[in-house]
């Protein structure tokens, strides 16, 4: 055939490994000089020494020889003795051991620990899609005195694998039944309903019903799980994964634009927030160098009101000074005016008298000059004396700064003294204008005599 049912093929040869699986591994007949594998069936027969025990059995320990044996069982195994022409066994329970012989006497050890059945059941489900679905079955014997007359523990190597294959079909079977009235998306999104079926059919099968239990195999279920279930077609599990990714896809892409449009809000506010911020920097930093421009404008105005108030003051007190030093001025100039009218009416006067004097004669004139000249340097005097009052009536300070000024002339004009002379005035009568003219004369004879000397 070109083309063939997988499935189908994969049903029958699962069935030929069970009915293989099913017939039981019996020892073969034990030479005289063997004894029976421990942990299988044991027939009486003549004298025998103790075997080995097979592999994966239940190691039980035959001492003694002959006829006087003794059977050690491990405390975690059953066992069950019997003897030939007894309609019930000698011994039953967990861990006894025994006295025996083997030439009447048989017994059969079973391992006591919990046992856990893996279970590999293809289904195919209410939509004729075939389903892989993996579970596990624990188990352990209850009622040893039920479960050895109905059970077949009679494999050597391993006495509990018949037990196991049967609770293993009886399972899948179970399993089969159940995931057929279900559909592919109630297999895998609830798998307790299988389990709850699988528990019950098993518990019916091994434990009895509750309203008759001896009819039950002497186990007890001890728990039932669902491992896995898979969708045997790949092309189908796609499909069928495809909604739920296809929403997660939805799921994350919404996700991602919702996290980009926050982030892009959260971006967006941190620049107007910096934006903000460094606008207010600005204004701050505007403000700040205002305010400092208004302080030094201030201190600058402040300082340009200073110089200027100075300025004026100094301007209205030079004005002030000026304006005293010109009415000081015009006052001198009235009075050398008055002197000067003074002595030209003197000099009319003086004119006159000597008209007078002409007139009255020769004699006269002398005593006219002589008091024309008397009265002359009394004009002199009293210019001097005007000009003494001006000069006092100066202030110091002009006076020094005129001192000051005119020093470096004097001291050029001074000649060198070579001795010191004294002069006295006043020896003669100055009353009169020969007296002061001959003071005058001494005087300046004096000047004379010390220019002329070398």
């Amino acid at each position: 055939m070109s083309s063939g049912n997988s499935y189908l093929n994969q049903v029958v040869a699962q069935q030929e490994r069970l009915e293989a699986d099913l017939r039981s591994k019996r020892s073969a007949p034990a030479p005289a000089a063997q004894a029976p594998a421990p942990g299988g069936p044991t027939r009486g027969g003549g004298r025998q020494q103790a075997a080995q025990p097979a592999p994966n059995a239940v190691e039980v320990r035959v001492t003694g020889f002959g006829r006087w044996k003794t059977v050690i069982v491990p405390p975690n195994a059953f066992v069950v003795h019997t003897r030939r022409g007894r309609s019930e066994p000698l011994h039953v329970g967990l861990g006894v051991s025994f006295r025996y012989n083997p030439a009447t006497d048989s017994y059969l050890v079973v391992p006591g620990a919990m046992q856990t059945i893996l279970i590999n059941a293809f289904c195919i489900c209410r939509e004729l899609q075939g389903v892989l679905v993996q579970a596990y079955v624990q188990w352990i014997i209850e009622d040893f005195s039920t479960a050895y007359r109905k059970l077949d523990f009679g494999d050597v190597e391993d006495p509990m694998r018949l037990v196991n294959l049967q609770l293993k079909e009886q399972a899948e079977a179970a399993i089969k039944d159940k995931v057929a009235t279900l559909g592919v998306s109630d297999v895998l999104s609830d798998k307790q309903p299988i389990i709850e079926e699988l528990t019950a059919r098993l518990r019916a099968v091994a434990e009895g019903t509750s309203s008759d239990s001896s009819a039950g195999l002497g186990l007890r279920i001890v728990t039932v799980q669902i491992k896995e279930a898979v969708v045997s077609s790949s092309r189908l599990w796609e499909n069928l994964q495809k909604p739920y990714r296809s929403e997660q896809g939805r799921i994350a892409r919404l996700a991602e634009l919702a996290a980009d449009e926050a982030i892009g809000t959260r971006e967006l506010a941190a620049s107007r927030l910096r934006q903000t911020e460094q606008i207010e920097s600005d204004r701050e930093l505007a403000e700040l160098r205002a305010r400092n421009a208004a302080v030094q404008f201030d201190r600058e105005a402040g300082e340009q009101l200073r110089r200027s108030q100075r300025q004026e003051e100094d301007s209205r007190a030079l004005a002030d000074l000026q304006d005293a030093t010109t009415r000081h001025a015009m006052a001198l100039e009235r009075e050398r005016a008055a002197e000067e009218a003074e002595i030209g009416r003197l000099r009319i006067e003086r004119e006159t008298s000597l008209r007078r004097l002409t007139v009255d004669g020769d004699l006269a004139l002398d005593a006219i000059r002589a008091q024309a000249a008397h009265e002359q340097g009394l004009l002199e005097l009293e210019r001097t004396r005007l000009r003494a009052e001006i000069d006092n009536a100066q202030s110091v300070e002009s006076i020094q700064a005129k001192l000051v000024d005119a020093l470096p002339e004097i001291v050029a004009k001074l000649p060198k003294p070579a001795e010191l002379r004294a002069v006295t005035i006043g020896g003669n009568d100055t009353s009169s204008v020969g007296g002061l003219l001959a003071e005058l004369a001494g005087v300046v004879g004096a000047l004379q005599a010390t220019l002329k000397k070398p």
